[in-house]
């Protein structure tokens, strides 16, 4: 990434250092200079003006080198403060997180389907508390409002088994003009998988691949495509990954949401309703018989590989990342069953990806929304 030095160009500079910081943890004036092309001169002014908007902490001066000793610049996590409201089809949730992405303040509801009613209740509630615990000081440093959802509720209703007519006013819902009706806060709006695509890019560590394919295992699996640090959404939906093809057990196909979707464990722990809704209350310890786990993970490891192979074959990804609303022992025993299962696939003419696990966890849709805000108004894409 690269400054410009001409005049007008202070707030995307300003953007461009805050950014830089954020991936490297803490930097010098003299690193970020070199790593911007902006002059000594500007790279000062621009810190100065961070510091003195509470943006920038100092660090401990390192001596031991020619010349003046060097003063690394961290973000400061009580710099700006950002909501998440997370939408899901069996939970919805409110974050504040901090400027490092840490969360601060939690609400969180679970039911059985989502209404536009019950969910708008929900966020002014949840809203209205968060703001009402917080200092005057603290509460001017709130810079926005980001919203993770489901596009298109409506056309699930059959999987969720719920009746149509419960689902449909959600064609007319509008929860992002609701919010920002009723709240003096800018609001966006993003897809739930590709704002967990989101959290993984922005809160991941600097050292991370830029290039990768993500998977997010919800009650429907989902994903995005980030390509030289930032995210390709298309025309808006680039990254769905469940309607990928894959093979299933019968030697037929299906689109991978039918085989690696958290809803299609709970089916099969139908019969003990206490178990198939502890899925969805918790991430720390799942109650659920390992026979039925077992055998979701080995399908859904089946599907991830062949939607990975088939995702390859059109852009060289260098990784593939998995992450979702599971436990941290059940995602890596789902990252080392799709590693498994992609050595038993024909990769001839392509390069093999890495598997990792995302760095972003449960919280990923939830942080992803949070992240809305904090990248328009502070970050640049790489």
């Amino acid at each position: 990434m690269r400054g410009t030095n001409q005049s007008g160009m202070r707030a995307r500079n300003e953007r461009l250092v805050l950014s830089l910081v954020r991936r490297h943890q803490a930097l010098a004036k003299s690193e970020i200079a070199r790593m911007t092309g902006l002059s000594a001169q500007t790279v000062s002014v621009i810190m100065r003006q961070l510091e003195t908007d509470g943006l920038l902490l100092r660090g401990e001066p390192i001596r031991g080198k020619v010349g003046q000793p060097s003063v690394p610049m961290r973000l400061n996590p009580d710099g700006a403060y950002f909501f998440g409201l997370k939408v899901g089809r069996r939970s919805t949730e409110l974050v504040l997180t901090d400027f490092l992405g840490n969360v601060r303040q939690r609400e969180r509801r679970t039911y059985d389907f989502p209404t536009p009613e019950a969910t708008l209740s929900f966020s002014k509630e949840s809203l209205d508390k968060v703001m009402t615990s917080l200092s005057p000081e603290a509460r001017g440093r709130i810079a926005g409002l980001g919203i993770a959802m489901p596009f298109y509720l409506w056309d699930w209703a059959q999987t969720l088994q719920v009746p149509q007519e419960k689902m449909d006013p959600w064609r007319d819902a509008d929860l992002k003009g609701a919010l920002a009706a009723s709240y003096d806060l800018p609001v966006f709006l993003q897809n739930d998988a590709t704002a967990a695509c989101g959290a993984e890019l922005v809160f991941s560590p600097a050292e991370g691949p830029r290039d990768f394919l993500y998977f997010y295992v919800g009650f429907f699996i989902g994903g995005g495509v980030v390509l030289n640090g930032s995210i390709f959404s298309g025309r808006g939906n680039a990254g769905a990954l469940g309607p990928l093809p894959v093979p299933d057990d019968a030697g037929g196909v299906k689109p991978l949401i039918d085989v690696a979707s958290l809803y299609v464990l709970e089916r099969a722990t139908g019969e003990n309703a206490a178990t198939a809704g502890s899925i969805w209350e918790t991430t720390q310890h799942w109650d659920v018989p390992e026979t039925h786990l077992e055998n979701w993970l080995k399908q859904a490891a089946h599907g991830i590989a062949h939607a990975t192979v088939s995702s390859c074959s059109l852009i060289d990804f260098e990784c593939v990342k998995i992450d979702g609303w599971m436990p941290a022992g059940i995602k890596a025993r789902l990252v080392e069953l799709v590693e498994v299962e992609l050595s038993d696939l024909n990769l001839t003419g392509l390069e093999r990806p890495l598997v990792l696990a995302g760095t972003a966890g449960p919280d990923a849709r939830s942080l992803g929304a949070a992240s809305l805000p904090l990248s328009e108004r502070y970050l640049l894409e790489g």
